[in-house]
């Protein structure tokens, strides 16, 4: 049985037809760039995350660089996040939480001098950072914080009161991506910022189109990084269909925990009480990976590893002078993890599929 990683075409064949339609749309209107879908989507994602602001960027990467822009994080500031994610900006290295993979709140205190702007945590593989010792913290050292929900669209976080606030919603800025794989993803790059902030918001505006107020009046150095029209088109139908996709992979997630309950040799995702986790990827712990992912790929079972290599150990931040050892938790979860098929369209049988075959290599 063949189970990829990831399988998009079961959800296009799902909205095809008003996916069409609204493509169909925007080819007879011609507006490609911040056209009428992509203001109406800015609008009905800010709602959805109970936010005032949205603005369409072109990538996830752009929301981050453009959020730390317009808060004024510049040359020489510092940015704190943890150690285990994917690669972006200038980083101050945080170790991580072995439970939740997210940032180990109670080291970040330790990594704050005076050059520290902002703290950025990672809302990964679906599941909310802690975030209520975050704000603490940040108030205390008068931080901004600016929450990656690249990964969780969707997802939830008990703040203090105890009410449930989407993540994104929870910082000064909230930064997603919509690359295709997300579980909010477009047909190429896309990104979104949110804010409550008045200028914040303003300042987006111009930073992501030149910098400028007018057609020829620049105000700020700015750049090219607007959501494409035809994207937030696409991204409109399926943000309407986003809640019963990730109910989908919860109780997908629930089938793969029934199936490995009380097995030895593997450590299942951990869905912390404050968090209500949305499965982007359902990552796994094993000690002997390389052999199970080759038995695993002999059956025709993809998967994959975010992410084989801690950020303070590649090669491209050497110059911070980090070493193996300064980062064990990361370093740790770094080998043992691989990604297993997750998806709105999983089917049980291909889970119980994928569970026989690890439990086999186990």
């Amino acid at each position: 049985m063949k189970v990829p990683i990831l399988d998009l075409k079961q959800q296009y064949r799902a909205i095809k037809k008003d996916m069409n339609a609204a493509l169909d749309e925007t080819m007879q209107r011609g507006d490609f760039i911040l056209g009428k879908e992509e203001k109406i989507f800015e609008q009905e994602f800010a709602r959805f995350c109970n936010r005032k602001f949205a603005v369409g960027v072109n990538s996830g990467t752009d929301a981050l660089f453009l959020a730390l822009l317009s808060l004024g994080v510049g040359s020489g500031d510092e940015v704190i996040v943890p150690a285990f994610t994917y690669i972006g900006a200038r980083p101050i290295f945080v170790d991580i939480d072995e439970d939740t993979y997210n940032i180990d709140t109670s080291k970040i205190e330790k990594a704050i001098t005076k050059r520290t702007k902002a703290i950025m945590p990672v809302h990964l593989y679906g599941q909310a950072a802690d975030m209520n010792p975050i704000l603490a913290i940040a108030k205390r050292y008068n931080l901004k914080v600016v929450e990656d929900a690249a990964q969780a669209h969707g997802a939830k976080y008990r703040i203090l009161d105890g009410k449930w606030q989407i993540a994104g919603s929870i910082g000064d800025i909230g930064c997603f991506s919509f690359y295709p794989t997300k579980n909010l993803g477009a047909f190429g790059d896309g990104g979104m910022i949110l804010t409550d902030d008045d200028n914040i918001h303003k300042k987006l505006l111009m930073l992501r189109d030149y910098g400028r107020i007018s057609r020829y009046e620049h105000v700020m150095l700015g750049y090219n990084s607007r959501l494409d029209t035809i994207q937030a088109g696409i991204l409109r139908i399926k943000l309407r269909h986003l809640k019963n996709w990730n109910d989908l992979r919860r109780k997908n997630a629930s089938i793969y925990k029934r199936e490995f309950k009380g097995v030895d040799g593997i450590i299942l995702p951990h869905e912390a009480d404050y968090s209500y986790h949305v499965y982007h990827c359902f990552a796994v712990r094993v000690k002997n990976r390389e052999e199970v992912i080759k038995k695993l790929t002999k059956e025709g079972i993809s998967v994959l590893i975010h992410y084989p290599i801690p950020l303070h150990l590649q090669k491209v931040y050497e110059n911070l002078g980090y070493k193996r050892g300064n980062f064990p938790v990361a370093e740790k979860v770094a080998q043992e993890i691989i990604s297993l098929p997750m998806y709105p369209y999983l089917k049980e049988a291909q889970i119980k599929f994928i569970a026989k075959i690890l439990k086999g290599a186990l």
